[in-house]
């Protein structure tokens, strides 16, 4: 297939504004469908993509022929159900996060996934920016010394109680919603996983996590991290070790929240940046899903990467 060709369950903001024209911007990648059943919600999509095929159910956009891959963008708690549909239905799937409620689950979707020799793979856009590429091999090189341990941040404000990251039955929660970012970026830097859980704390309200603190123990380094949904926006992580601190000012929406820099602090009072203006992450993240789905590329963010950071999830809920 010289073309992917995408379609998308939902017709959700998220879609709209990040990950449509980002399909539409790849490389080698074309968004032919949308599913939606009121056509209103189609029609701005129409702004990037003109010929584009509207289908009035999920199960119709599975349905055709002329789609390879299905971008899933719905509530938390439905990510696994269409995500197995879709592959019964013989399409790749890429499916935002989280891409499950808990291990059970994603367990469940592995087993699709194996079942279907297709590409399955949750939308962790971090791993194919350059920022976190280039954090990964300076860690592995040596940049801070021995790692000794990691504290990350990630933060924002949001009391609207008809948006799905405060309803417990849809899968919200600040864990959920961004927890995924301060776990599986720092298993994907340092490729190392957790030995234990040494602490959480979570403030919560009707069933949804407003704040959660936690502390892990991996191999080589402790870790510290926080999420809120009930606080003024920040996101940073810092990797400390004996010979160096390097700090990720943007981590997790790059050129949104501000500009993807790291920067790597000595003892010396030396301090070395690197910045990575202009690369949008989700765009990088489609020309790598279909590089994978054509070429047999490996892809940088499994199931079984996934499976990972829901685990520390897991133990986390488990605790608080």
């Amino acid at each position: 297939m010289a073309v992917i060709r995408w379609g998308i369950l939902g017709a959700s903001n998220f879609a709209l504004d990040k990950m449509g024209p980002a399909i539409h911007a790849a490389k080698d990648a074309k968004l032919v469908a949308l599913a939606t059943s009121n056509p209103d919600k189609a029609v701005p999509f129409a702004a990037f993509a003109p010929d584009l095929k509207v289908h009035a159910s999920y199960e119709a956009l599975l349905a055709d022929p002329d789609i390879d891959a299905v971008y899933i963008p719905l509530p938390n708690h439905l990510h696994v159900d269409w995500s197995i549909k879709a592959l019964d239905a013989g399409k790749a799937v890429l499916c935002e996060k989280p891409i499950g409620m808990d291990v059970a689950e994603i367990d469940r979707l592995i087993a699709a996934r194996d079942a279907a020799g297709l590409l399955c793979a949750e939308a962790f856009m971090i791993v194919h920016h350059p920022q976190w590429q280039r954090a990964k091999s300076l860690l592995a090189e040596g940049a801070v010394g021995n790692l000794r341990h990691v504290n990350a941040a990630f933060s924002f404000f949001n009391d609207d109680a008809g948006n799905i990251r405060n309803q417990a039955a849809a899968g919200g929660g600040g864990l959920r919603d961004i927890g995924v970012y301060v776990m599986g970026s720092v298993r994907y830097a340092t490729g190392q996983e957790p030995t234990q859980l040494d602490y959480a704390r979570a403030e919560m309200d009707n069933g949804v996590d407003l704040f959660a603190d936690m502390g892990f123990s991996f191999p080589d380094f402790t870790y510290q991290a926080f999420t809120s949904i009930r606080m003024a926006p920040r996101q940073e992580v810092h990797f400390h070790g004996d010979q160096a601190v390097m700090s990720l000012t943007c981590p997790f929406n790059a050129g949104v929240f501000d500009q993807a820099e790291i920067r790597i602090s000595r003892p010396d009072m030396s301090v070395l940046i690197e910045r990575f203006p202009r690369v949008n992450h989700y765009v990088e993240q489609v020309e790598a899903f279909g590089h994978a789905l054509r070429d047999g590329a490996p892809y940088a963010w499994t199931l079984e990467d996934a499976r990972g950071t829901q685990a520390m999830m897991d133990q986390v809920f488990a605790a608080v």
